[in-house]
C-alpha cells in the first residue's frame, strides 16, 4: 500500500469510529490536517467504498478468507475403507501437564 492509501485508510478509520459520515471532503480534510499530500482521486475511492460497503463488517473480517479450498486426503487402503479412514479426524489426547512448583526447581523464595 501506498501512503496515500494508507492515510485515506486511517481517515475513513477515524470517520467510523467517530460515528461521522464518510465523505470524500471529510477524508480529504483529515488527510490535509495530517500534513499527507494524496492524489486527488483517493478520497473519492474510499467514500465509495464506504458508502457500498459497511465499514463496521470490514473490520470484522479482515481475516476470514471466504472460499478456502478444500484439501485432498490420499489414503493407502481400499478405496472404500481407506476413504472412510481418512474421513474420520483422529482425535489427539490431551495430556494436561502438573505445574512445576519452586520446589521441583531447587529453589524457593525463602532459601
Amino acid at each position: 500500500m501506498s501512503l496515500s492509501q494508507f492515510a485515506c485508510t486511517y481517515a475513513t478509520l477515524i470517520l467510523h469510529d467517530e460515528d461521522i459520515s464518510i465523505t470524500s471532503d471529510k477524508i480529504a480534510t483529515l488527510v490535509k490536517a495530517a500534513n499527507v499530500t494524496v492524489e486527488s482521486y483517493w478520497p473519492s475511492l474510499f467514500a465509495k467504498l464506504a458508502e457500498k460497503r459497511n465499514v463496521g463488517d470490514l473490520i470484522m473480517n479482515i481475516g476470514a478468507g471466504d472460499g478456502a479450498a478444500p484439501v485432498a486426503v490420499a489414503s493407502s487402503g481400499p478405496a472404500a475403507g481407506g476413504a472412510a479412514a481418512a474421513a474420520a479426524p483422529a482425535v489427539e489426547e490431551k495430556k494436561e501437564e502438573a505445574p512445576e512448583s519452586d520446589d521441583d526447581m531447587g529453589f524457593s523464595l525463602f532459601d
